[in-house]
């Protein structure tokens, strides 16, 4: 696969500039995307019809993950780098847009000693997103100077120092986020229609990316730095735009998760958001997109069959016990069954679209 992809890499650097990347690769790269995208919107479509009110709340939280892992995709996928501080990105978008976007009478009881005049500022949804997104943008870019010098480990390490200082920051700046108080009040402007519009957004974003030259090349560095160094790749620069990306993907996460709760809190962007959406990644595989949706749809159906017995059922008229913690558990044992029988994950190395075109060559034959 490594020299598959590095002479693939050399092609593309070989090819004029105009025509690095053709119309049609564009074209079937996007077709490719909105194929992965067909479950998520059928399964969105379907409970935007028939389901109930609390199945349409569960719906909306499960596309907010399904954005962070596509986002977290974009960057471990592509760069072969666990990166444990996507959650921080998820957090800043959601905390932008509550602070710029909360009505004023809000936030005279929410954060009335805000610095900045942010206590006197109202801004309407969609500049507060694109503020918000900014800001996130200007934070992926620092950080990502640092990251994209380092690999492995160390760039790991990094990206969980990253979550710890900003959650250091949201409980401690309480004059403005509260600590860990919830941040209440701000707008639910965004219903599931919306949010099926952003996943599948974010979803052929990812794709685009994954076969463009500058993924492909990241890949190619990832699986032979010495190989890649010598044909002239640029591994920092590539693992820099992917994590921007990423962070802007996770960022939209945030900002729709705030607009659809109303209400959110440090606690929702810490550890629990990291294993939970790491084990959707894992389960699924990182390195497709179709992994990523794979991972998503399989895990949240998963943990809400085992949320709804953590409190005791009955079996054959036998009251079971109570088992609390038991979605976490769960979630450890994903991981490293996963890692342990299934690095390649559920999906493999194949998107949905390739896969669909291979069982249709076979049975042409």
């Amino acid at each position: 696969m490594a020299g598959s992809e590095l002479s693939q890499a050399v092609e593309q650097m070989a090819a004029p500039a105009a025509t690095a990347q053709p119309g049609n690769a564009i074209l079937r790269s996007l077709i490719g995307g909105l194929v992965t995208a067909l479950p998520v919107l059928a399964i969105g479509l379907l409970v935007l019809n028939f389901a109930p009110t609390y199945y349409t709340f569960l719906a909306l939280g499960a596309f907010v993950n399904l954005i962070v892992v596509v986002g977290l995709q974009v960057f471990m996928g592509n760069s072969n780098i666990a990166n444990l501080g996507h959650s921080a990105f998820v957090g800043l978008g959601a905390y932008g847009v509550a602070i710029l976007s909360t009505p004023l009478a809000m936030k005279k009881l929410s954060i009335p000693n805000a610095p900045f005049g942010f206590a006197t500022l109202e801004l309407d949804p969609v500049s507060s997103a694109l503020i918000a997104l900014l800001v996130v943008g200007i934070v992926a870019l620092v950080s990502g100077k640092v990251i994209s010098r380092l690999s492995g480990v160390a760039a790991t390490i990094v990206s969980l120092a990253l979550l710890i200082i900003v959650h250091s920051v949201f409980l401690n700046w309480t004059n403005l986020f509260k600590g860990n108080q919830a941040f209440f009040g701000i707008p639910k402007v965004v219903g599931l229609p919306w949010m099926l519009v952003f996943a599948v957004m974010a979803i052929v974003a990812a794709r685009l990316f994954k076969d463009s030259r500058w993924g492909l090349q990241l890949r190619a560095s990832a699986q032979s730095p010495q190989a890649a160094a010598a044909l002239g790749i640029d591994a920092k620069k590539l693992r820099l735009m992917s994590w921007v990306l990423s962070a802007l993907i996770c960022g939209l996460a945030g900002v729709l998760y705030a607009y659809f709760a109303g209400t959110i809190s440090p606690k929702l962007f810490y550890f629990q958001m990291i294993f939970n959406t790491l084990a959707m990644l894992i389960l699924g595989g990182m390195a497709t997109v179709t992994g990523a949706v794979t991972g998503v749809i399989v895990l949240s159906i998963g943990l809400e069959f085992i949320r709804s017995i953590e409190s005791g059922v009955t079996v054959a008229g036998i009251q079971m016990p109570q088992l609390l913690g038991l979605s976490g558990v769960a979630l450890g044992v994903v991981i490293v069954l996963c890692m342990a029988f299934r690095p390649s994950g559920i999906s493999g190395r194949h998107e949905l679209d390739e896969l669909l075109s291979l069982l249709l060559r076979r049975r042409a034959k």
